[in-house]
C-alpha cells in the first residue's frame, strides 16, 4: 500500500480493504453460513482454533454479545502471546499439541471446525486443520492467501490445502500495511478477520430467518433480561463446552 502523510490515510486503506474482502468473500460467506445453519439445526458445535495473535479471533467468536453459544474454543496457555510472546511463536511452529487439543474437543458428527491463521503455514494450526479433516468434519480456514502463497512452508501442506472453505483476508504479505518513509506499521489481519466473522454471523442470521431456525445467540449480560437468556444457553451447552 502507498505511503501516507496523515494517520487518516490508514483509515482510508482499511475501509477500502474491508470492502474488497467483503466483495471477494461474498459467495463463500453464503456457503459457510449454510454450513453453520445445518450444524445448528443438528445441535452440533463449532470448534474454533487459532495461535499467536489469532487467539484474539478465538476470543472474538466465544461468549460475547450476539455471538453463537455453540462455539467451542480450542485453547492452550502456550498459544497466547500475552502469556509469553516468543514462547507462543515456538509453540505454533510445532504440531505436537494438535492431536491432544482436538482430542479434548471430543468432535462429533455434524460439527464444524474453524482455523484462524493469517499466514496459514505454521505447523500447529495446519495440524489442527488436519485433525479436523481426519475426523470427517468440514474445515473453514480464515487466512491471507496473498501471504500464504509467499510465506515459507513449515508443515507438510499449507492451511488452504486442508480447508473445505477459505475466507481470504487478502492481507498483503507481512500484514503491516501503512508505510511512512521507511516505517511499516498498522496490521490488517485482525481487523479483517473480525469483519469476516461478523459478516458470517449476519449471513447466518438472514439464512436462519428464511429457514425458521432460532439461533443460539448470547445476549449482553449488561442489558435487561440478558442473564436469564444466557442462563438457558449455559444449561444447554456447558456439558459439551467445558470452557463455559
Amino acid at each position: 500500500m502507498s505511503d501516507g502523510s496523515r494517520p487518516a490515510a490508514f483509515g482510508a486503506q482499511m475501509r477500502e480493504h474491508l470492502a474488497r474482502a467483503e466483495e471477494q468473500n461474498a459467495a463463500t460467506l453464503e456457503e459457510v453460513a449454510e454450513l453453520l445453519l445445518k450444524a445448528i439445526e443438528g445441535d452440533a458445535r463449532i470448534h474454533v482454533a487459532g495461535t499467536g495473535h489469532s487467539t484474539a479471533m478465538v476470543l472474538e467468536t466465544f461468549y460475547r454479545a450476539g455471538g453463537l453459544a455453540c462455539v467451542n474454543p480450542i485453547v492452550h496457555p502456550g498459544l497466547i502471546p500475552l502469556l509469553g510472546g516468543q514462547a507462543s511463536t515456538l509453540v505454533e511452529r510445532s504440531d505436537a499439541l494438535a492431536s491432544v487439543l482436538v482430542a479434548q474437543a471430543a468432535l462429533e458428527p455434524g460439527d464444524v471446525g474453524f482455523v484462524f491463521s493469517n499466514s496459514g503455514v505454521n505447523p500447529l494450526p495446519v495440524g489442527i486443520a488436519q485433525e479436523f479433516r481426519d475426523a470427517g468434519i468440514p474445515v473453514v480456514a480464515i487466512c491471507s492467501l496473498p501471504h500464504l502463497r509467499i510465506a515459507e512452508q513449515r508443515a507438510p501442506v499449507k492451511l488452504d490445502a486442508l480447508a473445505d472453505h477459505v475466507l481470504d483476508t487478502g492481507v498483503p504479505y507481512g500484514d503491516a500495511v501503512f508505510t511512512s518513509g521507511g516505517t511499516h506499521t498498522a496490521a490488517l489481519s485482525s481487523l479483517t478477520s473480525v469483519y469476516l466473522w461478523n459478516l458470517l454471523l449476519a449471513a447466518l442470521a438472514i439464512a436462519s430467518q428464511t429457514a425458521g431456525v432460532d439461533l443460539p445467540l448470547w445476549t449482553s449480560a449488561n442489558v435487561q433480561g440478558g442473564d436469564q437468556r444466557n442462563a438457558e444457553l449455559m444449561a444447554r451447552y456447558r456439558p459439551r463446552i467445558p470452557t463455559l
